[in-house]
């Protein structure tokens, strides 16, 4: 069976190569090699053909339910939200990027467009089953559009890295006092003290964050 290549550890030449389209049979059978991984990893919601070396423009996932991706392209989105994703190629790293809420996709196996979003539906666009669950229900359907702009990416040979947006704060504009409370981070780890005690951990690498 194949397995997910660590990018860290190991050269994917497909990672950043827009991959070639398939057949929507073979795209299928693709389909179900990449749902096998997902399913026995139990660590994933999506999964893209070249993250296990395979040239197809395949992808899978599984957020609300299993939704196959073959040949797939984005028609139109709108909306654009802030995001933090990781990813399976690069394990225990995410970044921050700005996807869409709202996206219409077209795939190979399907002659309607699939329509995505995470806009909030309001009681009278709910069934009584979701009535309960409206919050849960939004942030699983933004999930899930974000996830496959994340796996068309991954198609393209983009990856999250390529999309990383800077959000820490530089302040050009306003003087900071001595004793401001500022947030600073380095890598995973936070702190928030005195600006002026921070200048010993910013000389070390640390920066200014929101």
């Amino acid at each position: 069976m194949n397995t997910i290549i660590d990018c860290y550890k190991q050269d994917n030449p497909l990672i950043q190569k827009r991959l070639k389209e398939v057949s929507v049979e073979e795209g299928l059978t693709i389909a179900t090699k990449l749902f096998s991984i997902l399913n026995e990893r139990k660590d994933g919601i999506g999964l893209a053909a070249n993250q296990v070396g395979i040239d197809a423009q395949v992808a899978v996932l599984n957020v609300r339910e299993p939704l196959i991706l073959i040949n797939p392209k984005i028609i139109s989105k709108e909306v654009e939200i802030p995001f933090y994703e990781g990813c399976l190629s690069y394990p225990g790293k995410g970044c921050h990027t700005k996807r869409y809420r709202d996206i219409i996709i077209s795939t190979a196996q399907e002659e309607s467009h699939w329509y995505f979003s995470g806009a909030d539906k309001g009681e009278d666009g709910m069934g009584s089953w979701e009535m309960d669950k409206k919050t849960q229900g939004k942030e699983l359907r933004i999930l899930e559009a974000v996830c496959i702009q994340h796996e068309i990416d991954h198609l393209n040979g983009m990856r999250i890295l390529d999309r990383a947006v800077d959000t820490t704060i530089r302040f050009t504009e306003r003087k900071i006092g001595r004793n401001d409370l500022v947030t600073i981070k380095k890598g995973d780890a936070v702190k928030v003290l005195k600006y002026k005690k921070a200048q010993k951990f910013l000389s070390e690498g640390w920066e200014i964050s929101a």
